[in-house]
């Protein structure tokens, strides 16, 4: 393809990681195994434990999900390039990476702001709890999480077909993210970069004034508790949100949201291993290690396990 032309490019070399591949495929291979099963395990718990069955179990539920979607779009193509000689990746497969990607993130973002709020509510008017977060809203709730989740990608992908790429087919990433992209088209990308800002900030923010009301709500209910038993209670029971609300929210803003993120190019990838493989990881360990209800629901799952092998035998 040649620069005269300006065609579309039908396929990309996605370049990252030319050093130690033995050892980082064995780093990522093993964290993708750890995910998959912490992330698949937990919603496989949440939904065969009818107790679990909750607003806040089923919102963790659908974050694991998310967690998993999220590894399973960039973890098997990235394993397969560190022992494949051309690294090749298709317009099309590009595409499905981002759509998969920005789908599991976007949804995280509004998942974590419906959890802030199931917390509200369960602190700040417990009594009305079961009214306010009725079984309908808990569904409504998902349904839009999930809606907005697939019109994000979709509006991206949507203005991605305006660029023509003829400066190079390498991407200097291990995935196909819409930054390194817009880096290698020959037309202007800045209305791209317009849209990833809007977007991105808007939805961020949206979720981002949902978490902090909620929160400063919490905090006030907290203070204002006389028992010192259940200021620590209500303490607990947010903390292990509040750290996963942190960690996303500040790597999601500082990629896609910072001045100039289109031109901060091999500084992509530290940040983007944290977002895309880090989070998922982590996800899993900080809602069931400091949970005691899923950690029964497991502690049960294996001992009716135990049970049910000696029978079978």
């Amino acid at each position: 393809m040649t620069e005269g032309n300006q065609s579309l490019t039908t396929e990309f070399i996605l370049t990252g990681f030319k050093e130690l591949r033995t050892i980082l495929f064995l780093v990522f291979f093993t964290i993708y195994l750890i995910t998959m099963v912490g992330n698949l395990g937990l919603v496989a718990v949440i939904f065969t434990e009818p107790h679990l069955h909750t607003p806040m179990y089923i919102f963790l539920g659908n974050l694991a999900l998310m967690d998993s979607c999220c590894s399973c779009a960039i973890t098997p193509k990235m394993l397969q390039n560190f022992f494949s000689k051309d690294r090749i990746i298709s317009l099309y497969e590009c595409m499905a990476q981002w759509y998969f990607l920005c789908l599991a993130e976007t949804a995280d973002c509004f998942l974590l702001a419906a959890m802030a709020y199931d917390r509200y509510v369960a602190i700040c008017n417990p009594l009305q709890y079961h009214t306010l977060m009725s079984k309908e809203l808990c569904i409504q709730m998902t349904m839009g999480v999930y809606i907005a989740g697939n019109l994000h990608p979709i509006i991206h992908i949507g203005f991605l077909f305006r660029l023509t790429f003829c400066r190079s087919h390498q991407i200097n990433h291990f995935f196909c993210d819409v930054l390194p992209l817009y880096r290698l088209s020959c037309v202007d990308p800045y209305i791209n970069e317009l849209m990833l800002f809007i977007f991105a900030g808007s939805m961020s923010i949206l979720s981002i004034t949902i978490v902090i009301i909620s929160y400063l709500s919490i905090l006030f209910t907290i203070f204002t508790m006389k028992s010192n038993k259940g200021r620590g209670k209500a303490l607990s029971t947010c903390a292990s949100h509040f750290l996963s609300v942190s960690i996303v929210y500040s790597s999601l803003l500082f990629t896609y949201v910072r001045p100039n993120s289109v031109k901060k190019g091999d500084k992509d990838i530290p940040l983007a291993i944290f977002y895309t493989l880090v989070i998922p990881l982590l996800n899993p360990f900080i809602y069931t290690l400091r949970n005691r209800e899923v950690i029964n629901a497991m502690k049960k799952i294996v001992k009716m396990k135990q049970i049910s092998s000696p029978m079978n035998n």
